[in-house]
This record gives C-alpha cells, structure tokens and sequence, in this order.
C-alpha cells in the first residue's frame, strides 16, 4: 500500500465569486482546515427488548472552513473586517485645525512622514509657532500637547505635515462576501508531492481575534462555511470542493 502521510504547507488564493479577476495570494497562513459534520436519524429498534438500531440516515449539514493569516494585509483585513480598502498618496498637508487640550494625545487626519517635522503654530493669530519637546511631543501618529508649555488648553491649532503613502481599511462597511479558495499545497511527508484543493463558494465570516498588541506574530483568524455551487452536477464534480493528489 502507498504511503499517503500528510504535513502540508503552501499558498492559499481567494476572489469573489463571479469576477472577472484574478485569484490573490492570501499570503503566510499557519492553518487551512475544513471540516465536514453530518446529522443522523435514527429509527429505534422496537421489535425485541433491549433496543438498538433498526435504521440509520446520516446527511452531511455543513462543510466548515477555517483559516489561520499571518499577513495583515489592507485586502486580507478588509475580508476578514467586512471592509474596504483605499489609499493614501503621500502629500503636503497644510494647516490641519485640532483643538488642543493640556496632557492629551491629538491625531492627525493621515498618518504623518517620519520627515520633515510636524510645525504646530497658533490658529487665532497664525504668528505663534510652537516648539518640540517643550509645547508638544511628536508620536506616531500626531503630537501630545505638553500642560507644562505654552499652548493655551482648549486652542485651537494649525498643523503642517507631509502624510505618508498608505492603505485604509474602512471597517464594516460591506457584507459578507464568497470566495472562491485555491489551495496550492505541497506534501512534505511525501517529499514534496503537490496538493491542490479547489472551494468553488466559501462564504467568510468575520475575524475572531484582531490583536493588535502582544509579544507574538498577530494571527488573524477566520472561518467560514462551504456553500453549493449549483453549477457543479454534483456527481462527477463537487458542488462544494476538491482535492488533487499527486502520485
């Protein structure tokens, strides 16, 4: 008998049902699983005493997929958030008004280059231009406004920054929506046999866990649910997925 032990790694590939696009690679994933549950009926035996089965019907009521990301991507966040995705070209952005109040964190409207620095001058007059490290700090993503300087708490600011390129993921602000999942696998307990497995519909369901501080790799976890392709003739072709092995 062949050998048919199984550790597998590769590359998943997801696109919408129905486009005309091309599959996009989902990235490092440290789990593709799917897992078929069934239902039974059962006519008790009723002919003699002690029971048992005299009958038993087992249908198939789902077929669930999940999926481990490592990759946090604007399109894999975007699936997984039921969002959308847009982008930021990096610019001048020229006197952004923030109201600033003593001790408290402002950001800005973009995320800000590294380069140049941030000039922070008093809205009213358009004259005070305030100073780092003693008026304000500059962080990440804005300034904190320092209660020891010179800003008057509940001041109105004018900020000049260049903000850097960047992706935007807009949360929820779609449905769910079907895939088609394209798994590109090789066997490593098979000295690298291929393993393909094709989903024609997988309806994705909401990240689990977005973790977004911690002292491990972040995981974006995902599952979902096979649904029919009515397309498939369901006897010589799945109407829910396949698997190609190579010999």
């Amino acid at each position: 008998m062949a050998d048919y032990s199984y550790i597998g790694s590769g590359k998943a590939y997801l696109r919408e049902v129905g486009s005309a696009a091309g599959l996009i690679e989902v990235g490092n994933c440290s789990a593709l699983n799917f897992a078929v549950t069934e239902e039974s009926k059962e006519l008790k035996d009723y002919t003699q005493p002690g029971g048992g089965t005299y009958n038993e019907v087992k249908r198939i009521s789902a077929v669930e997929m999940s999926m481990t990301m490592h990759d946090l991507s604007p399109t894999n966040l975007a699936r997984a958030l039921y969002g959308s995705t847009s982008t930021v070209t990096s610019a001048a952005v020229v006197d952004e008004v923030h109201t600033a109040y003593d001790d408290t964190f402002i950001p800005f409207d973009f995320i800000p280059a590294a380069t140049p620095a941030p000039v922070v001058k008093d809205a009213a007059t358009g004259l005070i231009t305030y100073v780092a490290g003693t008026d304000y700090e500059v962080r990440p993503g804005g300034i904190f406004v320092l209660g020891t300087g010179s800003i008057v708490s509940a001041a109105d600011l004018e900020i000049s920054y260049t903000k850097a390129a960047s992706d935007v993921v807009e949360a929820l602000t779609s449905s769910g929506k079907e895939y088609e999942l394209v798994f590109d696998g090789l066997n490593e307990a098979r000295s690298g046999k291929k393993t393909m497995i094709t989903a024609h519909r997988v309806k994705i369901g909401a990240a689990q866990n977005l973790s977004m501080i911690g002292e491990d790799y972040a995981a974006l976890e995902v599952t979902g649910k096979l649904l029919k392709d009515s397309t498939k003739n369901g006897t010589t072709i799945s109407q829910y997925f396949k698997v190609a092995i190579e010999q």
